[in-house]
C-alpha cells in the first residue's frame, strides 16, 4: 500500500499503484508518473508527457502515442519520495483508478514536503 507523510499525519492511499501527476511551472504540459508500491520499496513503473521543452525532453527510449510520450525510467525502487510544493504552481495530483484529485484533499493544503512511502495494510 502507498501512504502519504506531512508532518505527523500518515494518510494511507488504500491502493498498491496509482499515478502522481503535475502541470510543468514553465510550459503547462503534463506529467504523469504511475508508481506501485513492491516489495523492494515505491517502484517508477512508467512516465509519461504530453509534450516537451524547458527539461521535459523525453529519452530517446520513449514511444508517441498520439501526442504523448511514455517511457520506463531506469530508476531502483525507493523507500521515499518527497513531494514539494512551492505555492507558485498547482498542487500535485493524485490519480486513483482514473480519478485525480489534489493532494491537498488528502493532506493539509500546507504541508510541506509531503512524502509518499510504501506502508503496512
Amino acid at each position: 500500500m502507498i501512504c502519504l507523510l506531512a508532518g505527523s499525519k500518515v494518510v494511507p492511499l488504500l491502493v498498491s499503484a496509482m499515478t502522481l501527476a503535475w502541470t510543468h511551472s514553465v510550459e503547462k504540459i503534463l506529467w504523469e508518473e504511475e508508481w506501485r508500491s513492491g516489495p523492494a520499496g515505491l517502484e517508477l513503473v512508467e512516465a509519461r508527457v504530453r509534450g516537451s521543452g524547458a527539461g521535459m525532453e523525453p529519452p530517446p527510449e520513449a514511444t508517441s502515442d498520439h501526442g504523448v510520450w511514455k517511457w520506463r525510467p531506469n530508476v531502483p525502487p525507493l523507500q521515499e519520495v518527497a513531494l514539494r510544493r512551492s505555492g507558485a504552481t498547482a498542487d500535485w495530483g493524485i490519480c486513483i483508478e482514473g480519478r485525480c484529485r489534489p493532494m491537498g484533499e488528502f493532506v493539509p493544503p500546507e504541508a510541506d514536503p509531503v512524502v509518499m512511502k510504501p506502508c503496512d495494510g
